[in-house]
């Protein structure tokens, strides 16, 4: 009897061990489940793009350009205006011509050579080399290209049976959803980097004339430019064009092109070399509280239509001043900017419906699409676009908004900001840029568009322009003449 309370103790104290045991298991087995799950998600990816990447091509090309020793030039120093007023043009340097080389990334969508890239890529290029996954350098040419969307359209010669990417669904596309970026950053090829879709939809930002930007943290840097943003699944759903940065490297936030968008515009590239945009001829605008009030409307939505344009197929199809448009095709619409998109996507002569209110009451019409105008992006965009007499030197303008302020590092109302350059015009040559901020014009102050057009109007020649022009922390004097 004296041994029981001893094999009783026994018993107890290995039922508490044996249960502490199973215990401190359970921890080893979760992390071994973490681990796997990890290493399945790791092995997703590197399937994706093992199988995308033989589609990823480096893009070299090639331009003449001609040094006139204007601003970023190695001649500055000479055709500085202060220093010609002392010296006279005698001291200035003759212009010369050196080969440019530049880089960028693109993806074949097609088994005889077809790849999709950025405009700005091959923008002016005399020569294009597509570098293949294989490191085999073949030449290509180009079928067509869009500067108002920023895609371009290109073509391998001789190109046979060559891997292809398949391209997904963006309107598809979540916020939150992973998604892959490849390309040529600094020009090392074949990289790979991960991130999540952080927005859609992003327009004004001041980029392309034609922007609805899907936001990504995936690492865009310079030369990722006309790469492939994939999904999970190895489709395109984006093409890599841009990144928001004060530094000139990747600070989290890059913007693609969604590839709804680029099926458009790559099918009438392939057609027509070109792209032909639709029309209704209406100024639009943003339908905000105050309007909504003043126009009777129960809420702040829709766009409003400040302005119809005699004869314009909004004319014909009984649109009217102060009409607020809530749907196109039976599609509510986000913003001004979205309508604008839309419109020019539908080709001249289809057909479409628009939901409107008037005068407190919804009704539908109907309106036949015409083409745009040639001289479209140079009209009025919301106050926005410029029509001053800068644009006879290559020069397109645009108020400096506090988005832009804030991406470029400017202060608000410190000038009017260069949204566009022509390639080969007198501006272009003189080194100016989108995104520099020209803070005087002929040595007057000007912070808007309004400004510098009556500064230029009271000017005693058109011929001949002084800008006072800031780039990073610096400004200087940059003289444009058609003389």
């Amino acid at each position: 009897m004296q041994k029981q309370p001893s094999f009783i103790f026994r018993t107890l104290a290995f039922f508490v061990l044996g249960m502490l045991f199973l215990t401190s298991t359970v921890p080893l087995a979760s992390a071994d489940e973490d681990s796997d799950f990890l290493s399945r998600s790791s092995k997703a990816f590197t399937s994706v793009v093992k199988k995308v990447m033989p589609a990823v091509v480096h893009i070299r090309v090639e331009k003449t350009v001609k040094n006139t020793g204007g601003f970023g030039g190695d001649d500055d120093f000479y055709n500085n205006p202060f220093f010609q007023q002392f010296f006279g043009p005698q001291f200035r340097q003759q212009p010369r011509q050196f080969k440019q080389q530049g880089q960028g990334s693109g993806f074949i969508i097609s088994k005889d050579g077809e790849i999709l890239t950025n405009n700005h890529v091959v923008e002016g290029a005399d020569s294009i080399t597509v570098i293949l996954s294989d490191k085999q350098q073949v030449k290509a040419k180009l079928i067509g290209a869009d500067p108002e969307t920023d895609i371009a359209l290109l073509k391998i010669d001789d190109g046979n049976n060559l891997p292809v990417v398949p391209l997904g669904d963006s309107d598809a596309l979540e916020v939150g959803e992973w998604v892959i970026a490849i390309g040529n950053p600094f020009g090392l090829s074949q990289t790979v980097t991960v991130g999540v879709v952080s927005a859609k939809g992003r327009n004004q930002v001041g980029i392309n004339d034609y922007e609805n930007f899907i936001q990504t943290d995936a690492a865009i840097n310079p030369g990722n430019s006309g790469g492939p943003l994939l999904n999970i699944h190895g489709e395109v759903i984006g093409i890599n064009s841009a990144l928001y940065t004060k530094t000139g490297g990747y600070m989290g936030i890059g913007f693609a092109i969604p590839i709804n968008m680029v099926k458009t515009v790559e099918a009438q590239l392939n057609a027509k070399g070109k792209v032909t945009r639709g029309w209704v001829g209406v100024a639009i605008q943003n339908v905000d509280e105050n309007l909504a009030k003043s126009f009777n409307l129960k809420k702040a939505e829709g766009i409003l239509i400040s302005e119809v344009q005699h004869g314009s197929p909004a004319e014909k199809a009984g649109l009217k001043q102060g009409d607020v448009i809530l749907r196109l095709n039976n599609t509510p619409l986000d913003d001004a900017n979205d309508l604008r998109n839309q419109i020019s996507l539908l080709p001249p002569g289809s057909k479409a419906g628009l939901q409107i209110i008037r005068d407190g009451k919804t009704q539908d019409i109907e309106i036949t699409i015409g083409e745009q105008p040639a001289n479209f992006s140079k009209l009025a965009k919301g106050g926005s676009a410029d029509t001053t007499g800068l644009n006879q030197f290559g020069l397109s303008m645009q108020n400096l908004s506090p988005e832009l302020a804030e991406r470029f590092g400017y202060k608000q109302d410190q000038g009017v900001i260069i949204k566009g350059v022509e390639p080969g015009s007198t501006a272009a040559l003189a080194g100016l840029k989108p995104g520099l901020l020209i803070e005087e014009v002929n040595r007057q102050r000007v912070h808007t568009l309004q400004e510098l057009d009556t500064v230029l109007r009271n000017s005693k020649t058109s011929k001949r322009v002084l800008l006072r022009v800031q780039n990073g922390e610096f400004s200087q004097y940059v003289v444009l003449t058609t003389e």
